[in-house]
């Protein structure tokens, strides 16, 4: 008994060592961003770095507000095509499908969240952006193909974690629903969606953080180009992009800059976490 209270106190010890890692190295990067980046934010002004219309670390101008557009753009482009089509599948997958057809579509949504993103960049260099060139006009590296990319990106993060929040709603929501007359449909969309509205939002702020944090792909199919654009057939570059664009040159201030993008995304990425907490608990709440 006791080597038995010895040994679980051991793994539980060893359970949070791991935790503890895991938190330390969280603190380590943002320690090591935040050191590296701020300076050049202070030197240039957080107003003049945020939002200068002109990157140009030859003369030492550093504004990303063409980037951060254009990381906005093309995510809310990808959100625009994904959210619906992740949420429509999550809603077969988990309430409609018959089960061969479940298990035909299933492995397909899992391997698209295991081909790598170079690949999904490729495709559209050689397919999409063609096509766009031809059929709309522009020069087809544009936030109309980044956002059609990581729209296909982000279904299988939006499928995975909507169906399973459909799939927790209790089986007696359906069922006095459909007890007080109600069809499949209106169950659905009055009774079961609502109630999973909160790992629905939870799968679409993580689509976005995945969205605003790709790189590779983006960078194949959007032009890279650090000026607003005008439209949606505009060519553009993301803050991710901008970072790995230059960094294998880049020296002094200029690095030093490209940390202060990372920065920029770091707290990005965090306040959206943070809101997909907070929705979760208030929603969550709002239907128990």
């Amino acid at each position: 008994m006791v080597h038995k209270r010895l040994w679980e106190s051991g793994i539980e010890r060893l359970f949070l060592l791991f935790a503890l890692t895991a938190v330390l190295i969280v603190i380590l990067i943002t320690v090591f961003i935040f050191n590296e980046g701020l300076p050049v934010i202070g030197k240039v002004g957080l107003t003049n770095f945020l939002f200068g219309q002109h990157w140009d670390p030859d003369h030492k101008i550093f504004g990303i507000f063409p980037m951060l557009i254009g990381t906005f753009l093309v995510t809310f482009g990808a959100l625009l095509f994904g959210v619906p089509l992740g949420v429509a599948c999550a809603i077969f997958l988990a309430e409609i499908s018959p089960p061969r057809a479940r298990r035909l579509i299933r492995p397909g949504i899992e391997l698209l969240a295991g081909i790598p993103s170079v690949i999904y960049g490729f495709y559209g260099l050689v397919v999409l952006v063609p096509l766009i060139r031809n059929r709309l006009g522009g020069p087809g590296f544009s936030i109309l193909a980044g956002s059609i990319i990581l729209a296909i990106m982000i279904i299988p993060t939006v499928v995975n974690i909507s169906e399973d929040a459909i799939r927790a709603v209790p089986s007696t929501y359906k069922e006095g629903s459909l007890a007080l007359g109600a069809d499949h449909w209106q169950t659905i969309k009055r009774v079961i969606l609502p109630a999973a509205s909160s790992g629905i939002i939870t799968a679409v702020v993580l689509g976005m953080g995945r969205a605003i944090g790709e790189t590779m792909a983006v960078i194949m199919i959007t032009g890279n180009v650090p000026m607003l654009p005008s439209h949606w057939l505009s060519p553009v570059r993301t803050l991710t992009g901008n970072i790995a664009i230059e960094m294998g040159y880049a020296a002094g201030e200029h690095r030093q800059a490209l940390f202060a993008t990372g920065v920029v995304l770091f707290v990005v990425i965090m306040l959206l976490n943070s809101f997909a907490s907070f929705t979760t608990r208030k929603v969550g709440a709002k239907h128990d």
